[in-house]
């Protein structure tokens, strides 16, 4: 990473300093995205941005740049590194105020943005992987794209301490989401996700394949299941921006289905490559 985002411009990465008293140091009071690169181009970028607009809107935080703006400073960023495949992390945060638990007025946010590197995850994506069950003790809006993460990454660590890639979390047996992913099941064929409220975020890959499930005639339904339905399903996989579509194939050491990918998680991995490429280019 030599370039990145900072506020308007693009910068080199050590020249960039942000204050001590800025508020997602202090207060984790901002907002991100993470939006993956192939072939250079960013995917689903519109939705993206809009979600980033929307996560602000939600906690009463202005930004100073417009969508039109962002865009063109990620497109800058793009060319300046270079890179082909990547994952790009887009940050806002409300600014430099005295420390004050009240929302400040007037304040200029900062805004950071960089690429990651990270290949496609072809051999999780192809074998599926396993994961624990884990009580979803975060709070009430997770619809918000929030930097404040705590939540999810002791969720996270703890899967990983079990061997596991991703931790499934619960509200009072109800499934919820992953600590990074949104999960979905299939039983008789129909493809199962929570409803998009304030308990979970609303992925952009979850949108894709919604729009794809639609485009192919494909049933689906947004409904809350419990841990039994998702331990008795046909298939379980889960969506996010940097895994795409990854099967789910043990949970809790009980194997889902016959323990290996199922068809119709295969399938949509199919179409959401397709989906990439309509709009990235051909995916090698």
């Amino acid at each position: 990473m030599s370039f990145i985002i900072f506020n308007g411009d693009i910068t080199d990465r050590q020249n960039a300093k942000v204050d001590i008293e800025d508020r997602g140091y202090q207060f984790g009071d901002g907002i991100y995205e993470v939006v993956r690169i192939y072939n250079g181009h960013p995917f689903a970028l519109t939705a993206h941005i809009e979600r980033f607009f929307e996560s602000a809107a939600k906690i009463q935080m202005d930004i100073s740049y417009s969508k039109e703006k962002i865009e063109s400073l990620i497109y800058a960023l793009l060319d300046k590194e270079g890179k082909s495949t990547a994952s790009l992390y887009l940050q806002y945060s409300r600014g430099i105020s005295v420390r004050n638990h009240v929302i400040p007025k007037n304040i200029n946010g900062t805004l950071v943005g960089y690429l990651l590197d990270g290949e496609r995850p072809v051999a999780l994506m192809e074998n599926g992987v396993s994961a624990i069950i884990a009580a979803d003790t975060r709070w009430l809006h997770c619809d918000i794209k929030s930097i404040s993460l705590l939540g999810n990454i002791l969720a996270k660590s703890k899967a990983v301490e079990a061997g596991c890639t991703e931790a499934i979390l619960h509200r009072d047996q109800i499934v919820t989401e992953g600590s990074s992913t949104n999960i979905w099941i299939v039983q008789d064929g129909e493809l199962i996700t929570h409803p998009a409220n304030n308990l979970i975020l609303n992925g952009i890959t979850r949108q894709q394949l919604i729009m794809i499930a639609t485009q192919h005639d494909m049933p689906y339904t947004e409904k809350s299941f419990t841990v039994t339905e998702l331990l008795h399903a046909d298939e379980v996989f889960l969506t996010s921006t940097t895994l795409e579509i990854v099967p789910i194939t043990i949970i809790d050491g009980k194997k889902i289905g016959n323990g290996k990918p199922g068809a119709i998680t295969k399938e949509l991995q199919k179409l959401f490559t397709l989906s990439i490429e309509a709009e990235c280019g051909l995916l090698v």
